[in-house]
C-alpha cells in the first residue's frame, strides 16, 4: 500500500501588525492570543494583532503554524477555532502539549517556549507535509 500526500498549501496567512504590552506575561504561561486588527481596543494590550491576507480555512490537527521563523504543528483544535480565526482573527495558541482541547477556542502545540512576535512577521497555518524550520535533533 502506497501513501500519497497532498503538497503543503497555506490555508491561512497574516502578516502582525502590532504587539501588546501584555503579550509577553501570557507568553510566561504558554499562551499566545492573536485578533485581527479591527478587534475592540480593550483586547490590544493583551493580543498580537494581525491583517489577514489569505483565509480559507482555520488550523486542523496536524497543521503547522508558522510565527516568524518558529514553527509548530498543532497537537488539538477545539470547535469553534477555524470561525473564530476566519470571522475575528482571533485565535488562542496555547503551547500546553495536550492532544484534547480544554477549551472551544484552544489550538494546543507542544510545550515549548512561543515566540514573541514583532510587527512584520508572517504567521501562517499550513496543510500537508509538515513543515519546519527547527534543526534536526
Amino acid at each position: 500500500m502506497s501513501e500519497t500526500t497532498a503538497p503543503p498549501r497555506i490555508v491561512y496567512e497574516s502578516t502582525v501588525t502590532a504587539v501588546g504590552d501584555q503579550v509577553q506575561a501570557f507568553l510566561g504561561h504558554g499562551m499566545l492570543i492573536l485578533f485581527a486588527d479591527d478587534s475592540p481596543a480593550e483586547l490590544h494590550d493583551m493580543s498580537v494583532r494581525h491583517t489577514a491576507t489569505v483565509a480559507e480555512e482555520g488550523p486542523q490537527t496536524g497543521d503547522t503554524i508558522v510565527l516568524g521563523q518558529h514553527s509548530m504543528e498543532v497537537l488539538a483544535v477545539g470547535p469553534v477555532v477555524g470561525d473564530n480565526l476566519l470571522n475575528l482573527g482571533h485565535i488562542d495558541i496555547k503551547a500546553n502539549g495536550e492532544t484534547a482541547a480544554k477549551l472551544p477556542g484552544d489550538a494546543n502545540v507542544a510545550k515549548q517556549d512561543l515566540p514573541l512576535p514583532t510587527p512584520g512577521d508572517a504567521f501562517r497555518i499550513i496543510r500537508g507535509n509538515r513543515s519546519t524550520t527547527e534543526e534536526p535533533r
